[in-house]
């Protein structure tokens, strides 16, 4: 980030800000770090990102249409040039046959485009809310990499 002099965005459901925490938790982490959306429920994703609410209403909160709009509408919404998104179910109750508890659903927009990926976490709440910031974090850190190389 610091080389490209890119800002960091976040935009977060089911970690309710646990990715901006840990990026700030970091010393310096003001010259990356632009700001953090918790759009927990499915108004905060439309009025804070833009998320359309037509897209949640047929794909569902956690699902790759909505994460994509989701990292888009933070870079919409801020100063960055790279932005982090999650959707997810992290339990104990929420989940269904189709998006069990631990689905998560993740995000990345850079200056090369939006890349999503679907996870599976197991363990209670905690555990799935962790996995999440850890995953979300490194594959931020492998995207840029690759883009430097």
């Amino acid at each position: 980030m610091l080389k490209h002099q890119w800002m960091l965005a976040t935009a977060e459901s089911c970690t309710g800000g646990l990715i901006a925490g840990a990026c700030t938790d970091l010393a310096g982490s003001s010259a990356w770090f632009e700001r953090g959306f918790v759009t927990y429920s499915n108004a905060a994703k439309t009025e804070q990102l833009g998320v359309d609410a037509e897209l949640i209403a047929t794909h569902g909160a956690v699902s790759e249409p909505v994460v994509r709009a989701m990292a888009l509408g933070a870079l919409q919404h801020s100063h960055a040039r790279v932005a982090i998104a999650v959707t997810g179910v992290a339990g104990p109750s929420g989940g269904s046959a189709e998006k069990p508890v631990g689905t998560v659903w993740f995000g990345w927009a850079t200056p090369a485009g939006v890349c999503t990926q679907m996870q599976h976490f197991e363990g209670d709440r905690a555990a799935v809310r962790a996995a999440t910031v850890h995953h979300a974090l490194c594959q931020l850190v492998a995207l840029l990499e690759q883009q430097s190389a």
